[in-house]
């Protein structure tokens, strides 16, 4: 201690020591530091940079405390002499607190080695501490991205928060399963055979391996947008919306929803012709006796009984998702029991096939549903009796010679076996297509028959429905959907990123195995008739891949029946959570409604649109009419997925990096590829219905959807593009075709941050008419530093102005101390490469010559010569006040362009594109040009005319001449009136110049000063060298100079006897003469166009310069003065 007293000035010096959690690794270091191996993980120590002897863990601790005190309270400070005890420390708080640099920043429950981190204190107000983010990155509970959603999260109070459910659910469980059970579905049960049957082997197993190899790069795409980040619960919709953005997010949501739920109208539909066709049959409501009616009685069935089993679906989802998930297993091993029996009944059909006889007519398969034995006539004893199929096609005559059909009577009936067998190579009959139109007899070709007409009975079996490869496909594709199941559960997944990967692939191989060797199979086992026999009406009316089953058909009818059941439930529970997460993200405000839920979660809303939907489903009745549909909602969605996966990949964002690595740019474009194709196959009109409801989503979240920004693959897509095309536009200066005003509008804002003359920026819309650059600028008198908060305030009215007045544009403030620097660094700085601004575009002072203060048109004539230096255009809107809104069209006039000196072809340019608006579109151009005394007027007249020709305006044209003549007494006076007002301003500004700096002498009188003149304007540069010198000022020497500031102001009564000076005589006349001609040609025009005089090189003559052109635009209601940026803008050539 006494060491410390006798030298406090070393104790300001610290130096910062790492000891390790067990110090006495580290030699040499064990004896003088303090006892810190207690404490866990390493910590950073401070001590005085004197050696420290060997004392106690207090001597220590006291070094430690006297070093930091000694930081905080600065060099000059001694350190305290008592030292607390670090066991008294750890007792009492208030002690405790004395301990930390900054003690108000501090409370008791801090830890006490934070001041370790006492450089970064200032930080830690906005920035958390490393281990306090990994904290909560650790506790991550799959909460939608959006920091909105997160803030809410965190705000809750901690009573209030449940525990956090830790997800245990593993590969298998959580993906592999749930994906077999949504792909196998109800098509593989009751139309695979069919397919098989009508396309062949052959073309079936490309329809098949089409359609799986889309799912699988659309999984490959899936893995790596699930894998690049932690996987938010929401599934394909979350993926997509994050990766593309709300509007693709929105419209491919809606899209994937609207297959969701005409994926339950599907399910249910087939539950429905499996209860029906092969159950029970006998509970059909509409019945028909004339085949051709039949089909119509049963769809109506259909109709009934899917809006009853819909009701009950529904009412089952309301009531408690649990139950839909307890039973999801139960129907899992109903589809897994069912493909078993599919294999085991092949493998038996190879030594023992079953016994299924087709009955045939010839080459015609007849329909077993009424034939009791398959021949026309049957022994009865000795005698021989004609069969039930005799009395069928005989006129149910019972007769022997009875008249029967033609067909009948020169073709023979022969049965055949419906299940071959593996072994019995009815493969090779089958490998190819046989489509057919709808009422056409379904015929074995291989067997001879007499091509006899006949009549078209009820008893052959038909095809119901005109079939084609494309249809084929949109009928088959639903049956490989569902690989999103796995992503769908992500929040229930012990470790996401690893799981969805393998097993929705794992997952997508394996049902991909059983659909090309189910079609193998089924070539290879099933007769061809039966194959595309879709009902089994040849085998007894059973369902036609039961027969082939074993140990009995019932096993894949239960199964399929209660398979998709399931499958119904599982989709009407999906499809109202997904809808809840669209409108929860509320990025399309119509739904917003189906956002709520019950206390439980449940969306009850949501439901109630999804059931309504379905039922639109189940009306169509048609399960092939159906499936289309849903493929095509589904193929949209996977194929924004690839785009999705393809745009990350190609504009390598640095936030793309999946933890799955097998991917590629090129997989994803050919599984889109694919997509696309698929929906067009199938069917072209139904993708381009999806396509237009899509579209129209899109362009509906685009203009009324809430703004979102969640860093998608588009916003990346539009930077690469704009750096592109900037980098194309950078090769050279645009072509004079090319040439359209790029508008820099200077806009000026009151006292309350707000715009002074939002005409303006109505006229540059007017102007633009949607197209090029605009750039809306304004400057804020301030230090930046300081005045962030009320610039980014200003900024927001300007860019809610814009909006307001639909300029699609650029906001650009500036901070500046001075107003004329600000515009300055406005001109030169704003755009990018090509796209910067070629037209600056102001508003003209009002009120110049009432004001006391000159800023306001000094501010205004140092922006012409900033704008003239830069070889910019420039138009000056005088009464902008009165130029017309966006709703206030002009139902005739005239636009009136006073061509007085070329400059460019503006005057020329800018009256076309003004027509262009629809304010401005019922106007007519009217062009006036000036002819000197020694012009001839009429030749000018016809050259102008030819030159306008050629230019492709419409446009009246006349010449004004204006003769030599004598300047007037009222031109003399008017330039007297305007120098003898100039002088006297300049002088009482001098005399309040004079006052102030008397007065602020009187009150600093013993400060060193720096006086500035502050009579016009914060720069202002018109007084005298003296003002600008720095000086020292004593009362003698300002004396003095007010003393030669005195001989001056005598000079005030000489004002009386002043002359104009001869060339402001000049312009006055030339100024005069024109407004006279002008008011008199123009004075009901709409709008005049005039070229704008440029200002004088002298800077004192920048007073008159405003007065001439007040004179010239005296009279008239709504002028713009237009001034020529020194280039060519119109043309004449194509």
């Amino acid at each position: 201690m006494q060491q410390r007293q006798r030298s406090p000035a070393k104790m300001a010096s610290v130096r910062f020591m790492v000891t390790p959690t067990k110090i006495d690794d580290i030699p040499g270091l064990s004896d003088t530091s303090p006892d810190l191996s207690s404490r866990s993980s390493s910590r950073v120590r401070f001590s005085s940079r004197e050696s420290v002897p060997e004392t106690s863990r207090s001597e220590g601790m006291s070094d430690f405390s006297g070093a930091t005190t000694s930081v905080a309270t600065g060099a000059g400070e001694p350190a305290s002499d008592k030292t607390p005890n670090p066991h008294d420390v750890a007792e009492d708080p208030g002690h405790r607190k004395e301990l930390y640099l900054n003690n108000i920043n501090y409370e008791d429950g801090d830890e006490y080695f934070d001041k370790n981190l006492a450089l970064f204190e200032e930080e830690m107000d906005t920035r958390p501490k490393v281990s306090s983010l990994l904290n909560r990155m650790a506790n991550y509970t799959n909460l939608t991205q959006g920091a909105r959603e997160h803030e809410e999260a965190e705000n809750i109070a901690e009573g209030k928060k449940k525990p956090t459910k830790i997800p245990q659910m593993g590969t298998f469980m959580g993906v592999y399963l749930p994906c077999l059970q949504n792909i196998f579905g109800v098509i593989l049960f009751l139309r695979l055979t069919w397919v098989v049957g009508t396309a062949g082997v052959l073309q079936a197993f490309a329809i098949v391996f089409i359609c799986c190899c889309c799912t699988l790069l659309t999984a490959i795409s899936m893995s790596a947008i699930a894998t690049n980040g932690v996987v938010p619960a929401g599934g394909s919709y979350f993926m997509i919306s994050r990766a593309l953005g709300p509007e693709f997010g929105g419209a491919v949501g809606l899209c994937f929803y609207l297959g969701t739920t005409f994926a339950a109208a599907m399910y249910i539909l087939g539950a429905i012709e499996i209860f029906l066709m092969y159950i029970a049959p006998e509970a059909a409501i509409f019945r028909s006796t004339n085949a051709l009616k039949e089909s119509a009685a049963m769809l109506n069935n259909m109709r009934v009984y899917g809006s009853a089993f819909l009701l009950v679906m529904v009412l089952v989802v309301f009531v408690g998702v649990r139950y839909v998930n307890k039973f999801a297993s139960l129907f899992l091993a109903c589809v897994i029991v069912s493909i078993l029996a599919i294999y085991a009944g092949a493998i038996k059909s190879s030594f023992a096939p079953p016994r299924f006889p087709v009955c045939l007519l010839g080459n015609r398969t007849l329909s077993s549903r009424h034939i009791d034995v398959c021949a026309k006539t049957q022994e009865q004893g000795n005698l021989t009796e004609p069969t039930r199929l005799w009395g069928l096609f005989c006129n149910n005559s019972k007769q022997l010679n009875a008249t029967c059909d033609e067909y009948f009577t020169h073709n023979d009936v022969t049965s055949l076996p419906g299940i071959p067998g593996l072994a019995s190579g009815i493969i090779t009959e089958n490998l190819w297509g046989s489509y057919l139109q709808k009422g056409e007899i379904i015929e074995k070709p291989s067997v001879r028959s007499v091509d006899v007409l006949g009549t078209m009975s009820q008893e052959y079996v038909l095809a119901d429905i005109t079939t084609s490869f494309t249809l084929l496909v949109g009928i088959f594709f639903p049956s490989v959907t569902g690989i999103m199941a796995g992503s769908n559960r992500s929040g229930d997944l012990k470790d996401a990123q690893k799981s969805i990967p393998i097993g929705t692939i794992l997952a997508i191989l394996t049902t991909s195995f059983v659909y090309l060797s189910n079609v193998v199979l089924f070539g290879a086992c099933v007769e061809g008739v039966v194959l595309r026999d879709k009902f089994g009406d040849a085998v007894q009316g059973n369902l036609v891949v039961g027969t082939l089953s074993w140990p009995s058909p019932w096993v894949i009818v239960i199964g399929s029946f209660f398979s998709t059941c399931g499958a119904g439930l599982q989709s009407l529970t999906g499809a109202p959570r997904l809808l809840q997460a669209i409108a929860k993200d509320n990025i399309i405000p119509f739904l917003r409604v189906f956002g709520h839920s019950k206390a439980n979660g449940e969306p009850t809303w949501a439901l109630l649109l999804t059931a309504g939907i379905a039922e639109l489903g189940i009306l169509i009745a048609s399960l092939d009419l159906v499936a289309p549909i849903l493929s095509m909602f589904f193929l949209m969605c996977y194929l924004f997925v690839n785009l999705a996966c393809a745009l990350q990949t190609l504009l390598r964002t640095p936030n793309w990096r999946p933890r799955f690595r097998y991917y590629h740019w090129a997989l994803s474009f050919v599984g889109m590829s694919i997509c696309l194709a698929l929906m067009f196959v199938s069917s072209w009109y139904y993708a381009i219905v999806a396509m237009v409801i899509a579209g129209m989503i899109y362009k509906y979240i685009e203009y009324q959807g809430a703004e979102k920004e969640w860093g998608d693959g588009i916003r990346g897509l539009s930077l690469s593009a704009a750096r592109f095309a900037l980098l194309r536009l950078e090769a050279g200066p645009p072509h004079i075709k090319n040439w359209r005003p790029q508008l820099l509008v200077l806009l000026k804002l009151d006292e309350d941050l707000h715009v002074k003359h939002p005409h303006l920026l109505t006229f540059a819309s007017q102007l633009k008419a949607g197209k090029g650059l605009t750039i809306v600028g304004t400057v804020m008198v301030g230090n930046f530093l300081e005045s962030y908060a009320e610039a980014l305030a200003a900024e927001q009215t300007v860019k809610h102005l814009m909006e307001a007045e639909r300029v699609k544009g650029f906001c650009q403030l500036v901070v500046a101390a001075k107003v004329r620097e600000g515009i300055s660094h406005l001109i030169q700085s704003c755009g990018l490469g090509g796209m910067k601004h070629n037209t600056v575009v102001m508003g003209w002072p009002n009120a110049w010559r009432q004001s006391e203060d000159a800023r306001a048109w000094k501010t205004f004539i140092s922006t012409v010569r900033v704008t003239t230096a830069a070889h910019l255009a420039l138009l000056v809107a005088k009464n902008v006040a009165f130029y017309p809104g966006n709703t206030e069209p002009f139902a005739d006039g005239y636009i009136d362009v006073w061509w007085i000196v070329h400059d460019g072809g503006m005057l020329m340019l800018l009256p076309f594109l003004l027509r262009q608006h629809k304010v401005w579109r019922k106007c007519s151009i009217r062009i006036f040009t000036v002819a000197q005394l020694e012009d001839n007027s009429i030749q000018m007249k016809k050259d102008l005319a030819t030159f306008l020709y050629h230019l492709r305006i419409e446009a009246e044209v006349e010449v004004v001449e204006m003769h030599d003549s004598d300047i007037s007494a009222y031109t003399y006076e008017r330039t007297l009136m305007m120098e003898q007002r100039s002088q006297m301003l300049r002088h009482m500004r001098l005399s309040k110049t004079e006052q102030d700096r008397e007065a602020q002498l009187v009150k600093d009188r013993n400060s060193m000063l720096r006086l500035t003149s502050i009579g016009s304007d914060e720069d202002e540069e018109t007084e005298t060298f003296q003002e600008k010198v720095h000086m020292t000022w004593t009362k003698d020497k300002y004396m003095a100079a007010r003393g030669q500031r005195a001989r001056p102001l005598e000079g005030v009564q000489d004002l009386l006897n002043m002359k104009p000076d001869k060339s402001n005589v000049r312009r006055m006349h030339t100024a005069v003469k024109l407004n006279e001609v002008i008011v008199t040609k123009s004075h009901e025009a709409k709008l005049v166009l005039l070229n704008m005089p440029g200002p004088p090189r002298n800077p004192a003559g920048d007073e008159n310069y405003m007065e001439f052109l007040e004179v010239l635009t005296e009279g008239l209601e709504r002028v713009l003065l237009v001034r020529g940026g020194g280039s060519e803008v119109i043309t004449i050539y194509s």
